[in-house]
């Protein structure tokens, strides 16, 4: 008898707090680190909405000294990179902390990573491109959905190519991750609703890849059975703690599962539109979602019966192909409950440039993960659906 046996590497930050009221527990954290200054890395609206004094709250009565570095924008570029690590080394700092969604938090991993090995930032894109461990990072979370606080992924848009450059590397991992659902009760419903979209979309990619295994299956499943529960709840009402918990839990485990077995085209597909256009990286995986995982059904439906049964359909008596279509109906029906936009016009885009998307989808980071690799008529027409 012989045994298939696969070899998986976890890669998860060594410190993860999650729950109400963990922002707390996060100076004494800090303190065992043995770092001085922070570059505290976020954005204006959070900068100046109170949830970064919430943090700076906290620093100040563990007497840790930072500095504000608060210009990120959403789709955060190199020139938001290269302005950050000025800041770290014109204030001394010698560890980061970022405040935010995902777009801070990757802009603290491409900064934490640039000061330790330098380089032209755009020489980062792709899998394993550094040598050295990132500075110290922790990465205080305020919205659940990009898992960005504590994956090895991060995405910067170079704005002369208007890509979206996908980095996938151990070495970025954050040495501390916080999340506090208190600091996201006050998001609007519409963040709310795209980052929730999102999380699912991790979860589903990271089943369907050909890269998942018993782990990454087991979470990303439990992710998805909570994201149908909770998530019109947290869209309802910003102040239901308790489905603003249940999220930051979906949001971690969905994370696991991505971080260690992969994405697939609607990632891949979603990064162009948010490299061309600076749409909503949430917004475009939710429009995508069915739209690529009806291809990959099509192919390969052998996965959708598990996803159908953690969604609560019920597989008795039906095929493979059956439940994929079931599961496809309940993700649209999903993403029309929680306001999500079913056309790209409905976000202002009037032009498409399907050529170049294609072609830039074909070569995004992501794209290998995917069940099947489309060719380009073949993305291009699904680009077409969401028009």
């Amino acid at each position: 008898m012989s045994l298939n046996i696969v070899k998986c590497k976890n890669y998860v930050p060594s410190t993860n707090l999650m729950g109400r009221g963990c922002l707390q527990e996060v100076g004494p954290q800090i303190e065992e680190l043995g770092v001085k200054r922070a570059l505290l890395v976020t954005d204006a609206f959070l900068n100046e909405s109170g949830i970064v004094a919430k943090v700076k709250k906290v620093l100040d009565e563990t007497e840790i000294e930072y500095v504000v570095y608060a210009e990120v924008k959403p789709n955060p570029t190199t020139a938001n990179v290269y302005k950050g690590v000025e800041a770290y080394k014109e204030n001394e700092c010698d560890f980061i902390v970022s405040v935010g969604g995902g777009s801070p938090q990757d802009t603290a991993k491409a900064i934490g990573l640039y000061v330790t090995n330098g380089g032209d930032i755009r020489d980062y894109e792709g899998v394993g491109k550094t040598s050295k461990k990132s500075v110290p990072i922790v990465a205080i979370n305020t919205t659940a959905g990009t898992s960005s606080e504590f994956t090895i992924n991060y995405v910067i848009t170079d704005e002369e190519r208007q890509v979206k450059m996908v980095m996938v590397d151990k070495n970025c991992l954050v040495t501390i991750s916080v999340n506090d659902p208190v600091l996201m009760e006050d998001k609007p419903a519409a963040l709310t609703a795209a980052t929730g979209i999102d999380a699912l979309t991790h979860a589903i990619e990271a089943i369907v890849t050909p890269g998942a295994y018993a782990v990454t299956d087991a979470t990303a499943l439990a992710a998805v059975e909570k994201i149908f529960t909770y998530l019109p709840r947290a869209v309802k009402d910003g102040h239901d703690i308790e489905a603003r918990e249940q999220m930051v839990y979906v949001m971690f485990l969905a994370g696991v599962a991505f971080n260690n077995a992969g994405l697939g085209f609607v990632h891949a597909m979603a990064h162009q539109l948010g490299g061309v256009y600076d749409l909503p990286h949430g917004v475009c995986n939710a429009m995508l979602l069915p739209i690529v995982e009806r291809e990959n059904a099509r192919r390969d439906p052998h996965k959708f019966p598990a996803i159908a049964k953690a969604i609560g359909i019920s597989i008795e008596g039906k095929t493979d192909s059956q439940c994929a279509e079931e599961v496809i109906a309940a993700i649209i029906k999903l993403c029309q409950t929680v306001g999500i936009p079913a056309k790209l016009s409905e976000l202002g885009v009037d032009e498409v440039d399907l050529d170049k998307l294609a072609n830039f989808a074909l070569v995004d980071a992501c794209a290998p993960g995917n069940p099947f690799q489309p060719t380009k008529e073949e993305v291009i027409s699904m680009f077409k659906e969401i028009l």
